[in-house]
């Protein structure tokens, strides 16, 4: 009985929020609610953004546009960090160890002549 009792995870505490998606309002729940308000905010900035784009006045429409469109943002970053991004890094801190190894050099003879 005492095993069953351990194995119980604590569910995290969940807030109610109240946003509004392109003059619509939801109730959504979640552990953060500031988060959630944000990524409401983002999805109503979407949607606004393809409304102005496009003559469609149908809100599911212009919900599948944003979706689509923030599909596409998600997608990219996702490829760019998988093929390019990690290598930008990577050169990036090559470089930085070379100048920093030439700093290192250029001291060490510059200690060396104060020595002699």
């Amino acid at each position: 009985m005492q095993a069953a009792a351990k194995e119980q995870a604590v569910a995290p505490v969940t807030n109610s929020v109240r946003v509004e998606i392109f003059d619509q309002a939801y109730n959504l729940r979640g552990t953060d609610p500031e988060y959630i308000r944000r990524l409401a905010e983002f999805v109503d900035t979407k949607m606004r953004l393809v409304a102005e784009q496009t003559s469609t006045v149908d809100s599911l429409r212009l919900a599948v546009l944003a979706a689509l469109n923030i599909a596409d943002e998600y997608h990219l970053m996702k490829r760019k960090l998988e093929n390019g991004g990690i290598n930008d890094y990577a050169v990036r801190a090559q470089r930085l160890a070379g100048v920093l190894d030439e700093m290192l050099v250029e001291d060490k003879r510059r200690v060396g002549e104060r020595s002699a």
